[in-house]
């Protein structure tokens, strides 16, 4: 059994979702957003979002962690605090002592609904479908579970082909 924490970077609203898996068998434990104000300076802001994922992982004991990783944006200073974000991001699982792995958002899209086209609305509702009894999570908490499914998949994915080939 392993229990993952899928991660959504964002430095205003990083969503966060804990599924565990047995087997092929996927259970929905948790999931929710840090949230940070918009307001203040930026290294505090920072300390914020690290503090409450951290809590997170300390709650809920995850053994490994998954993280979308950025997509750029047009607007290059919201790319670069976003960019600031995802180094929290990564930096509190690793200090709470997962193992990290990270997915391109395409790549989170296709393990969850079988396209990596796929809009938002599509990506929760296969989450709502693959996870009974996580209810109706926000976007962000959604996305953070999808990143959590698309890693379980490429684990087992890996673990088979390891098997096969030794």
């Amino acid at each position: 059994m392993i229990r993952v924490l899928g991660l959504d970077p964002g430095l205003r609203h990083t969503g966060w979702g804990i599924v565990e898996a047995e087997g092929s068998s996927l259970r929905f434990l948790a999931c929710g957003v840090v949230r940070v104000a918009a307001e203040g300076a930026l290294a505090q802001r920072l300390e914020r979002l690290y503090e409450g994922l951290l809590s997170t992982i300390h709650e809920h004991r995850p053994g490994e962690a998954a993280v979308e990783e950025t997509v750029v944006n047009r607007n290059a200073g919201s790319s670069l605090k976003l960019g600031h974000a995802r180094g929290v991001v990564l930096l509190a699982a690793a200090h709470g002592g997962l193992a990290v792995h990270e997915y391109g958002a395409k790549t989170v899209k296709r393990a969850v609904t079988g396209t990596g086209a796929a809009d938002k609305h599509q990506v929760a509702s296969m989450v709502r479908v693959l996870l009974p009894g996580c209810g109706t999570p926000g976007a962000d908490a959604a996305d953070a579970l999808a990143v959590a499914i698309c890693h379980l998949h490429h684990r087992t994915s890996r673990r088979l082909l390891a098997a096969v080939s030794s």
